[in-house]
C-alpha cells in the first residue's frame, strides 16, 4: 500500500527537497504540500493525507496550532513534526498537540523514508534514547501538569498493576521488544498491552503515552 505524505513547510527547498526524496521510493507518494499551517490543515481535510510533515515554524499559523486542529478533526492524519534542532523547545509542545514524533530537518533519505513508514504504521518516531532526553527535558518547561489529580486518579487508575509497569516503561523509551525481556514475557504479550494502555486512556499512539506517563508524574524527570 502507497503511503500519501503531505509536505507543510515556508520553504521551498525544503519542500522540494524531501518531494523528490520521498517520491523516488517505490511505496511513498506526495500527494500534496503547504506553505504554512492554517494551509495544512485545509489541505488535509482536501486530500487526507496518511502522514503530515509538519514544520513547527511557519507564518499564519505554526506547526503546533496546525497538528492540534488536524488531531482534533478525528481524521487518520499522522503527524510528523519536522525540526532542525533535536532539542527544539516547541517540540514538545507538538507532542502534546498530537504529533506521533519529530524529524531532523537534515535527516538522510533513508531516515526520511523509515520515519515516514514508521508512523504511518501507527508507532512513535521516537528512539528510545530520543525519548529519554526529549521527554525529559521538555517535560521540565511544562509550568503545571496538564492533567489534573481527579483526572489522573480516574484515568490511569483503570489500568492495572501490570499495563501501569509498561506504561513506565514505555515513557522510558523501551521498545515493545525490550519491555517483554525486562518483565520476562512474550512481545505479542506486551503488543497487547500497550494497545489497552492506549484505548483505555483515549491515547493514539506511544509518544501520547509517554507524555501522559510524564505529565500524570507516573515517571519524573530525572
Amino acid at each position: 500500500m502507497t503511503i500519501r505524505v503531505l509536505i507543510a513547510d515556508d520553504q521551498m527547498m525544503v519542500r522540494e527537497g524531501f518531494s523528490v526524496l520521498l517520491n523516488a521510493m517505490p511505496d511513498i507518494e506526495v500527494v500534496g504540500e503547504a506553505v504554512n499551517g492554517r494551509e495544512a490543515v485545509r489541505r488535509v481535510r482536501e486530500l487526507a493525507p496518511d502522514v503530515v510533515l509538519m514544520d513547527i515554524r511557519m507564518p499564519e499559523m505554526n506547526g503546533i496550532e496546525a497538528t492540534r486542529e488536524i488531531i482534533a478533526s478525528d481524521g487518520e492524519s499522522k503527524v510528523l513534526v519536522l525540526t532542525t534542532f533535536d532539542l527544539d523547545e516547541y517540540v514538545y509542545q507538538a507532542l502534546r498537540a498530537g504529533a506521533s514524533g519529530f524529524l531532523l530537518k537534515d535527516a538522510s533519505a533513508r531516515q526520511l523514508a523509515d520515519g515516514v513508514k514508521v508512523v504511518a504504521s501507527g508507532e512513535a518516531l521516537l528512539a528510545p534514547t530520543v525519548t529519554r532526553r526529549l521527554i525529559t527535558e521538555f517535560s521540565k518547561l511544562a509550568e503545571t501538569p496538564r492533567l489534573s489529580a481527579t483526572v489522573q486518579a480516574q484515568q490511569y487508575g483503570e489500568l492495572t498493576e501490570r499495563e501501569t509497569e509498561v506504561l513506565v516503561l514505555i515513557a522510558q523509551g523501551l521498545s515493545n521488544a525490550e519491555i517483554a525481556s525486562r518483565l520476562v514475557v512474550a512481545e505479542s504479550t506486551i503488543k497487547t498491552h500497550v494497545s489497552r494502555v492506549l484505548v483505555k486512556l483515549g491515547l493514539r499512539d506511544r509518544t501520547q503515552a509517554a507524555v501522559f506517563a510524564y505529565e500524570a508524574r507516573l515517571v519524573t524527570p530525572g
